[in-house]
């Protein structure tokens, strides 16, 4: 046992990177959390703003428009620069993203008495967003393959995995710290988020300053992957070569769907918690609120509200609480799921969990009450394994060649700008529950590429390859 464990973090030139496999991960945790923010942030300028579901969606469309753009010259930086020099210039854009924060709140200000128009505070938060996600870029292009090099190939999709908990644990805190800021209230009961938004931004600036000096000392080996299907035996300018393998060209497509899923899932989980939860029973109130005296949860005051219609139901800042229980959800599914890789095939998980998800959103889709409100969460728990495993599936066997296949991985992430306007428009036109039919297709193509992950591989599992096979 004590052999096996070694052998996650230990190279098979005998190096010991545990120290640098937690650095790493520590990237994890600062996207977890800005990405958490952002999924709570439709609701706030939907009231601030007037904006509809699908209007409001801009906001993850800017966020992943940075993905798209900048994912292959971070690619191209990372091959050039090494994985520590990619990584500092990622955290140094991140940091001028979250600065930006303070005069976009200016702007906002200057809107709400009528200097300019709403449309010009609107755009200039989501300049903001769309900077910060070009440097999370940078360490999504970087950190996801290079966690996959940092021991034994055996346990790359286990390692992946466990660095990506702590992307969970970030986008627990992430709706935590957005709810509190995004949806603050005066004594008089007015909304002050417009004026405060820009607190935890500049919080992340800070931090990730601090970062990119402790990056800068770190000892950061530059490995790359195994180059089982002997491309650096190629022309290394070949850029085209990548393409010629199926297993790589469908994770891209798996990657694109998966993002698309979970961005629509995650950005409108508050408008689902507020418009289709059933009415709350004023025993479940009383409850609440004597547990919210409690010292430590204070936060779960302000859960509940009498709508226009006066009937109890979730407020936003309740609702962004429960983000957060649903992110612990998505956080127990990557401890579990790192731990079922470590005994089972990853692309068998990755099937399971695909078309689990697909029974999870037509029962959402059903609206049967609280056990749909149920399948929301249990939504998240299946998702958890999906990104980091398609990603250690794509890259599998691709040599010097997994950081440019890393870049093609991270710019599908651009799915994430279509699916949330396309599955507002369907929230729009008929409600959040008849959404989720959207993410169910998405989930359908995820679980077959799972499924069918050995044959594109030529593989029988991420341990080894037959080459004679699949290519």
């Amino acid at each position: 046992m004590a052999a096996e464990k070694k052998s996650m973090f230990v190279t098979d030139d005998g190096q010991n990177l545990v120290v640098t496999f937690a650095l790493v991960s520590s990237l994890f945790l600062l996207w977890g959390f800005c990405n958490g923010m952002i999924d709570v942030m439709d609701k706030h300028f939907q009231e601030e703003l007037h904006l509809s579901l699908a209007q409001s969606a801009w906001v993850q469309f800017a966020h992943y428009l940075g993905y798209f753009l900048m994912a292959l010259p971070a690619g191209w930086l990372a091959m050039r620069l090494g994985y520590k020099g990619g990584i500092i210039v990622g955290l140094m854009m991140v940091a001028a993203g979250g600065f930006w924060f303070v005069p976009a709140t200016w702007i906002s200000e200057a809107a709400a008495a009528g200097t300019v128009g709403k449309n010009t505070a609107f755009a200039a938060f989501l300049v903001g967003v769309c900077a910060i996600a070009s440097g999370l870029t940078f360490l999504e292009t970087i950190a996801n393959p290079y966690t996959t090099v940092l021991g034994h190939k055996q346990y790359a999709a286990t390692r992946i995995n466990l660095a990506q908990s702590c992307n969970g644990i970030g986008w627990i805190l992430g709706p935590i710290v957005g709810g509190l800021y995004f949806y603050s209230k005066n004594e008089a009961g007015e909304s002050t988020g417009s004026e405060t938004l820009y607190i935890p931004y500049v919080g992340v600036g800070v931090v990730v300053l601090l970062l990119a000096v402790v990056f800068y000392f770190a000892r950061m080996p530059d490995i790359k992957t195994e180059d089982d299907y002997h491309l650096d035996d190629a022309d290394p300018n070949a850029s085209h070569s990548i393409w010629s393998h199926p297993h790589f060209v469908l994770s891209v497509v798996a990657q694109f769907l998966y993002v698309a899923a979970q961005a629509g899932i995650f950005s409108f989980f508050i408008n689902y918690m507020t418009s289709q939860v059933p009415p709350i029973p004023a025993g479940m109130e009383d409850a609440v609120q004597s547990l919210a005296s409690v010292p430590g949860f204070g936060w779960l005051s302000g859960m509940f509200e009498m709508n226009k219609s006066g009937v109890r139901v979730i407020s936003n800042h309740g609702a962004a609480n429960l983000a957060s229980l649903a992110f612990i959800c998505f956080l127990i599914g990557r401890f579990s799921g790192a731990a079922l890789l470590r005994k089972f095939s990853a692309h068998r998980i990755l099937g399971l969990y695909g078309a689990l998800n697909v029974v999870v959103c037509v029962l959402v889709f059903a609206k049967l009450g609280w056990f749909s409100v149920f399948c929301v969460f249990l939504s998240y728990f299946f998702m958890s394994i999906m990104f980091p495993t398609i990603f250690a599936l794509g890259i599998f066997g691709l040599g010097a060649r997994a950081k440019r296949a890393s870049a093609f991985l991270v710019m599908a992430i651009m799915g994430g700008a279509v699916l949330p306007k396309l599955m507002g428009a369907v929230a729009d036109r008929y409600d959040m529950s008849r959404a989720f039919i959207v993410p169910l297709f998405c989930f359908a193509v995820i679980g077959a590429y799972g499924y069918l992950w050995p044959k594109l591989a030529g593989a029988d599992s991420m341990n080894g390859v037959d080459v004679t096979k699949g290519h």
